[in-house]
């Protein structure tokens, strides 16, 4: 297990308690899971996602990790329509352990923009995580 200070979470990222993290790509957001989740979830072995074009409130579980060591919901930090996902996870899921920052789930086209200014910055999630 990492330390709270080996965590690699980028600055420009926006982050929740649920431990996914969001990055805006022109006027869609990435949604992943940070650091933090895939060293605690341990080696991910599938991922089960959405349909392109299903729509998801803000919270709502949009899919699943399995890990060797449990099964996780993913949570929709902000409210809006599947438009990608990231197919290479399907062949190697295990890419969110070796690059968790890079490896996106899914994109979403928001629905309300000013969610994503609500979520936490880098500072606001490793407060949380320092607990």
């Amino acid at each position: 297990m990492k330390e709270i200070n080996e965590l690699v979470l980028p600055e420009d990222y926006k982050y929740t308690a649920e431990h996914e993290w969001v990055k805006k790509d022109g006027d869609t957001l990435q949604i992943g899971i940070t650091d933090y989740a895939q060293d605690q979830l341990g080696d991910i072995v599938f991922v089960e996602f959405p349909e392109i074009g299903d729509s998801f409130d803000k919270d709502e579980t949009f899919g699943t990790l399995e890990s060797v060591k449990a099964v996780s919901d993913l949570f929709l930090p902000v409210g809006g329509e599947i438009v990608e996902i990231n197919e290479a996870l399907e062949d190697e899921p295990e890419l969110l352990n070796s690059d968790p920052n890079g490896a996106w789930i899914v994109k979403i086209k928001p629905s309300d923009e000013s969610e994503f200014d609500s979520l936490m910055s880098k500072e606001a999630y490793l407060n949380q995580l320092k607990g």
